[in-house]
């Protein structure tokens, strides 16, 4: 498969994510975290909506062999904007986005190396623990 288009959506994804945590804290700031994610989460169902009904349908057919925990993402989004909202503009971009990552790395290290929640396994390897560290020396010499 050609690395190239998963690229560009990971940047692509990267910048609106980071583009959302600053536009959040703008509405945080002045109207409060909980209006600031309904504002989003609103705007985002009204799309997804429209999306479903006129770009190719809703399918719930197989809705039973996803296992339950799989559900929980609405609400896991809901923690990510409404911390994301609070943080950035308390913390900064920056700071506030480099520690939200590091945690990510961390997370999906163990989910990678034990294969949990239907990943495939990915066992950490010498190369992968050594990127690590590095990494976690550049969130302390960015958070410090």
């Amino acid at each position: 498969m050609n690395a190239l288009p998963l690229l560009l959506l990971t940047a692509v994804s990267g910048f609106a994510i980071t583009l959302q945590g600053q536009l959040m804290g703008l509405m945080d700031r002045s109207m409060g975290t909980r209006t600031s994610v309904l504002i989003t989460y609103g705007g985002g169902a009204v799309v997804a909506s429209m999306l479903a009904l006129f770009a190719g349908g809703i399918n719930f057919q197989q809705r039973t062999e996803v296992p339950w925990y799989a559900y929980t993402a609405g609400l896991l989004g809901l923690l990510i904007v409404g911390a994301t909202g609070y943080v950035v503009p308390r913390m900064g971009a920056a700071k506030g986005f480099t520690l939200i990552v590091a945690f990510q790395f961390l997370l999906a290290l163990l989910i990678d190396h034990y294969g949990l929640l239907g990943a495939t396994q990915r066992p950490l390897d010498l190369t992968r623990a050594s990127g690590i560290v590095a990494m976690m020396a550049g969130v302390w010499l960015v958070v410090r």
